[in-house]
């Protein structure tokens, strides 16, 4: 099943899904999900292969424990993924701990023609050979074979109980070594909050999460090595700027709270044209009266107003987004393309990368196309976040060789 033999490097797949949608409304749309999953697994036939959940388990995570479990099994069963022999999956579900639990799940597949592929120990600072297929839930924290962090609650105080943090593990495959971190930043807790400055103080929470992050990861406790960092990273366009552009030739209302003075709506109305109502602004109202322009050539006039990234631009690369925003979707199974009217559409959902790590990425000469960056379910409810892939080939002798036996990591790929 994985890769063309003519085809050089080792195939792998990325894969990004923010779930918790998948976990409220099981019955309708797993089985979708799923399938619209099988289907790229299929048609990129990856040697290793990597799936970073955020909200996994829902917003009630005990509640939906059963569910949690049916969907972890079907992963590691189904007949789609039966060439896949081994794997790891680190479900985060001590959902009792506010002090630690982040709802993440990663997973993380190896093809049975895949050869000595190894983890690391970042306790023993060794790395140790996959075998088997292994769970491990509950308290990720005794688990020497990654690092989790959920974020001090200080970095986001009008959330009393946030669930953002990240996972990092470290893989050697193909005789190099990387990192993959799962990821959830902060979300947007006011439209009228981000609409007040351009950078809004959200995004600001995240730059500081995110370099919180990089810093993290390539202190100097471990041999620096290539990293990918794909998640639910919450980057937002910036708001102003994207409402001074949709309504340019419109005149703003301002509606207030009688008893606190408090701005609680903003209606943008056309000028002319019988003072038609454009937007709708409230703190978790969205409404603008056109939605194509969020889907017409796949968003790509929104993409000036996506600037979150460029603060990073020095240590973290990004393929060019050719897909439409993937949040906030409609959770109506019968709604694939419909985005919601809670939040202006974004592309939430990224895979990122270090510049070494780009460099890794086997980019043929040819004219088969070797890497794609995409998102799953175009046309199909996949909940409220669209997953989001990359699709590459880790070029022969990429990077220096690292060590492929019990031993600590002496020769980074860089």
């Amino acid at each position: 099943m994985a890769g063309k033999a003519a085809a050089p490097g080792t195939a792998v797949l990325l894969v990004t899904a923010n779930v918790g949608s998948l976990f409220d409304d099981p019955d309708n749309l797993q089985k979708n999900w799923l399938r619209e999953f099988y289907q790229v697994v299929h048609a990129h036939k990856p040697h290793f292969m990597a799936l970073h959940c955020q909200e996994f388990g829902g917003k009630n995570y005990e509640a939906s424990m059963s569910h949690v479990d049916k969907f972890v099994k079907e992963l590691l069963s189904s007949d789609a993924m039966k060439e896949y022999n081994r794997a790891r999956v680190y479900l985060d579900e001590n959902y009792r701990s506010q002090e630690h639990f982040t709802a993440l799940g990663s997973f993380y597949f190896l093809h049975e023609s895949l050869k000595n592929i190894y983890q690391f120990d970042f306790k023993a600072k060794k790395y140790k050979k996959v075998t088997g297929k292994e769970i491990y839930s509950d308290t990720l924290e005794s688990t020497p074979m990654l690092e989790k962090e959920k974020f001090p609650q200080d970095y986001f105080p009008e959330c009393k109980w946030s669930r953002k943090g990240f996972v990092r593990t470290r893989w050697c495959v193909a005789d190099c070594a990387f990192d993959l971190v799962n990821i959830h930043l902060f979300h947007d807790a006011s439209n009228l909050v981000a609409w007040e400055t351009s950078p809004s103080v959200y995004a600001g929470i995240r730059h500081k999460a995110l370099g919180y992050v990089l810093d993290r990861i390539i202190d100097q406790r471990f041999e620096k090595v290539s990293y990918f960092v794909f998640g639910d990273f919450n980057f937002r366009l910036d708001s102003k700027s994207v409402v001074e552009t949709l309504c340019t030739k419109a005149t703003m209302q301002t509606v207030r709270a009688a008893d606190t003075n408090e701005v609680v709506k903003l209606i943008f109305r056309e000028s002319d044209n019988d003072r038609k109502v454009m937007l709708q602004l409230e703190k978790k109202l969205f409404d603008y009266f056109n939605q194509e322009v969020f889907r017409d050539d796949n968003g790509t006039a929104l993409l000036e107003f996506d600037k979150e990234l460029s603060v990073f631009k020095d240590r973290l690369y990004e393929l060019d987004i050719s897909f439409p925003p993937s949040y906030p979707y409609s959770e109506d199974s019968s709604q694939g393309r419909q985005y919601m009217n809670t939040r202006c559409p974004a592309w939430c959902d990224r895979v990122l990368m270090s510049p070494s790590a780009k460099e890794l990425i086997l980019r043929s000469e040819s004219e088969e196309k070797v890497v794609t960056y995409d998102h799953i379910g175009p046309n199909v409810c996949m909940g409220d976040h669209k997953p989001v892939f990359l699709a590459f080939r880790v070029a022969p002798g990429a990077g220096r060789r690292c060590q492929r036996h019990e031993r600590t990591l002496r020769e980074p790929c860089l």
